[in-house]
């Protein structure tokens, strides 16, 4: 299980030929890379199914292989883990209700070792043993914009994303073009990568294809987002490479997976996230701490040393950012699914946390 969702494997999959398995969407959520946080957000789970759906069919039907196989129709599913019958994997405009697991195809992913004494993680074991099929152990990262939160701007000058700026402005800054970056997607603390650094660990998978992949994904969902009047500033995609080519999997366009923005409000779990900054900052630093040290020590997880565990959230927060998840599920697929607020009502709830 990852720290949102459930990962249910029907068939595995082999050196020859892709598996079948099932995304199970929960209300947990994580921020700053800690995994599971203590409360559960109701809707969220079912919105992000929703709306990676919605983007998966979108991409396919566009052109762009993709993972998916459909989602699972509440009204179809008997409450056992793997027994739903394929004629419940539908599309999403047949389903009876908000959908909460999505079927996928699977490819391999090997172990990746982490090898200690200042020598990282042994990526050519992982291509080894990993062959003609296997999750590129990439994430490819594309940015329209760079809102204040994002870690592009200690990174990076402005000049080199093509700003005529000296300093970033203390404000969200609309990129001349979108920039394409790589990070890690198995180890432990995630890092950015060379360009170099990526191909390495991309193995057989080409970084130009992986490149034009993310941009013609952000494309699509940044239409979208456009037409439902939302902004969509930054967001990522991971592949998987089965004999020669590259489908786009994992979940893609959510409010998990990218940041949006509606009216000037952030939509995504950056409102979360924002607030844990505001008002549990000693757990944020000690995060922010446990991480700087653990590069000086033979330790892969960070959380293994972080003196802090965050705070609860409180109930009224918990239900404003339930009420964004479905009115910007609703909003986004221009479909009535959720029962909640409209979004500029939700919005307008957040704006206010």
């Amino acid at each position: 299980m990852t720290s949102v969702k459930e990962f249910r494997v029907l068939e595995a999959a082999t050196a020859a030929e892709l598996g079948r398995g099932r995304f199970v969407f929960t209300d947990a959520y994580s921020v700053f890379d800690w995994g599971q946080m203590p409360d559960p957000i109701p809707e969220k789970g079912a919105s992000l199914c929703t709306m990676g759906a919605f983007n998966f069919e979108r991409l396919e039907a566009e052109g762009v292989a993709t993972h998916y196989r459909g989602v699972v129709d509440p009204a179809a599913q008997d409450g056992s883990e793997s027994s739903t019958p394929e004629g419940a994997v539908v599309g999403l405009a047949d389903v009876a209700g908000p959908p909460t697991e999505m079927a996928i195809e699977l490819t391999q992913v090997p172990d990746l070792p982490y090898l200690g004494d200042g020598e990282g993680y042994d990526y050519d074991v992982y291509h080894a043993d990993a062959g003609d099929n296997y999750l590129v152990p990439l994430e490819i990262v594309f940015r329209n914009t760079v809102p204040i939160g994002s870690s592009l701007r200690r990174r990076r000058d402005p000049s080199e994303v093509g700003l005529a700026v000296g300093e970033w402005p203390d404000e969200v800054v609309e990129l001349p073009e979108p920039i394409v970056e790589f990070s890690t997607k198995y180890e432990e603390q995630d890092r950015y990568l060379t360009r170099e650094e990526a191909d390495r660990i991309a193995g057989a998978a080409g970084i130009d294809d992986l490149e034009a992949l993310a941009r013609e994904v952000n494309r699509i969902v940044t239409e979208q987002a456009e037409s439902a009047g939302f902004t969509h500033e930054d967001g990522k995609i991971e592949c998987l490479y089965v004999g020669g080519e590259l489908r786009v999997a994992d979940v893609v366009g959510t409010f998990d997976e990218n940041r949006f923005a509606f009216d000037g409000q952030e939509v995504s779990k950056e409102v979360v996230r924002q607030w844990y900054k505001r008002n549990d900052p000693e757990w944020v630093e000690a995060v922010s701490a446990a991480k700087a040290e653990v590069a000086d020590r033979d330790v892969a997880d960070w959380r293994t040393i972080c003196e802090r565990e965050p705070t609860s959230l409180p109930p009224g927060i918990v239900e404003a950012v339930s009420e964004m998840y479905a009115a910007g599920a609703n909003a986004y697929t221009g479909t009535d699914l959720f029962d909640a607020p409209s979004i500029e009502a939700a919005v307008d709830a957040v704006r206010k946390l």
